[in-house]
């Protein structure tokens, strides 16, 4: 991991006092994103409510520019220009590098389905059955940690060889035991646990993205 990251995971800190006793795991968690990248692997993530939302966020910082410029490169770029003439062209100048990232929380059709034809809990892990492979990494966001849903992601993506990073409050909750990191941020109050948790995940997505795309890539 590049140097530079130590920066964003030390501002962290420094605006959010109380995430110190997470700095570690939010350091490994850093560290596992990047490596399931190097390897071609994906990012899943998965939550209710305003963890929902958490998980469109998280993948759309990732997906396209964050903080970064993400030119895209070759040979995309020239195959862009020569398949697509003009407008390859512009394509080629304005499309950005993503790192791939799918949240479960955003295929209506498919969450009905399940939730319809099978069981509502397995609505996320019906989608790791699919999506996942061993290498990639699935963030589970559950502000308690019990959402049976959640769990039965995580279950089904430690099946898969899959890493697990949970987002939690200060108890765990079930996930505690599943996971293999647990950011589990302080307080029991949803609304204070959700509050920490945007902060934790911007973090991790400048140091993803700082790694791939920040100034002398590695």
């Amino acid at each position: 991991m590049k140097m530079g990251n130590n920066i964003f995971l030390e501002e962290l800190i420094s605006r959010y006092p109380q995430l110190l006793p997470v700095k570690g795991e939010i350091q490994k968690s850093a560290e596992s994103i990047i490596s399931c990248y190097q390897q071609g692997g994906k990012l899943l993530v998965c939550g209710n409510g305003g963890s929902c939302s958490d998980s469109d966020h998280i993948v759309g910082e990732l997906m396209k520019g964050f903080e970064n410029k993400r030119p895209i490169g070759n040979p995309l770029k020239e195959e862009l220009s020569a398949f697509g003439g003009e407008r390859g062209n512009y394509l080629a100048e304005k499309l950005q590098g993503a790192l791939p990232a799918i949240s479960l929380t955003t295929h209506s059709a498919l969450i009905t389905a399940v939730a319809n034809d099978t069981d509502a809990n397995l609505i996320f892990a019906q989608q790791v059955v699919g999506y996942g492979n061993a290498g990639d990494v699935l963030i589970a966001i559950s502000s308690s940690g019990n959402s049976q849903n959640v769990v039965d992601a995580i279950i089904t993506a430690k099946a898969k060889g899959m890493i697990v990073i949970g987002l939690t409050g200060e108890t765990g909750g079930k996930m505690k035991s599943v996971c293999d990191i647990l950011i589990n941020v302080p307080g029991k109050r949803t609304a204070y646990v959700q509050e920490l948790h945007l902060p934790v995940y911007h973090t991790l997505c400048l140091m993803v993205e700082n790694h791939f795309f920040g100034n002398g890539q590695s």
